[in-house]
């Protein structure tokens, strides 16, 4: 029987490479959405795995939509936290709102997420939870004070978890991306986009499909003694 795994963020851009990349390797995968309906059943329809939408950030609606995931399709013995949104702008003019959205979806979700997920991973002896970084949650980045917060509070969430689940055999390991070729990245203006690339030493933007292997692997048993540490990703742009 295949283990099942639930990534959230997982119809689009990166978490719907990791969703393909888990499939191929033998689990059964829930793809978790926020909202694009019409993305979603496309998704679905292409690739074979079950959608479920609910919003990360929401305490209850996570417990629910794990609950009904393990219902339908078996116990959750893998949580992949990839979902994440931005409300980029310099600190003079990022509101509070702009701030606590940032905060409660993308670190709040993996709080969200691993709450209802880990006890049961303990009480069967295995379990995987991999969490999305970012480079600029290692290297902060101008005009994202928000999400760059948010993504360090990931790396340390990452450790401290990790402390907590080894001894049950659950192991919780982060990825930081650097800038990946997605939808989220090319809403950057050419300009701009073009003075990362330049910065990055391979000399290119990343693929989706380069992050889901990494996720891949940590999720493997091959990964078994692997716990509280981040992989970056990123081209060489940071050597942290």
């Amino acid at each position: 029987m295949s283990r099942i795994a639930i990534v959230t963020g997982g119809t689009r851009g990166i978490g719907e490479a990791i969703s393909v990349a888990l499939k191929d390797q033998g689990f059964t995968v829930a793809a978790n959405y926020a909202g694009n309906e019409n993305r979603a059943k496309e998704f679905t329809d292409r690739t074979g795995i079950a959608a479920y939408k609910w919003d990360v950030g929401d305490h209850e609606a996570c417990l629910t939509g794990c609950e009904q995931v393990a219902e339908e399709l078996g116990a959750v013995d893998v949580v992949v936290n990839n979902a994440g949104i931005t409300r980029d702008g310099t600190l003079h003019r990022m509101s509070y709102d702009d701030w606590h959205e940032v905060m409660r979806v993308n670190l709040g979700g993996c709080f969200n997420m691993s709450k209802a997920c880990f006890p049961g991973m303990r009480e069967r002896q295995w379990g995987r939870i991999v969490n999305i970084g970012s480079i600029n949650g290692q290297a902060g980045q101008y005009g994202q004070v928000n999400y760059a917060a948010a993504k360090s509070g990931i790396h340390g969430f990452t450790k401290a978890l990790a402390q907590e689940g080894a001894k049950f055999g659950v192991t919780v390991n982060a990825i930081a991306p650097g800038y990946i070729d997605t939808d989220m990245v090319a809403a950057v203006p050419e300009p701009v986009l073009e003075k990362i690339v330049a910065k990055i030493p391979v000399g290119r933007l990343g693929q989706a499909e380069e992050i889901a292997r990494g996720v891949a692997f940590l999720c493997s048993e091959n990964a078994a003694f692997v716990t509280g540490s981040t992989m970056s990703i990123n081209g060489g742009q940071h050597m942290y």
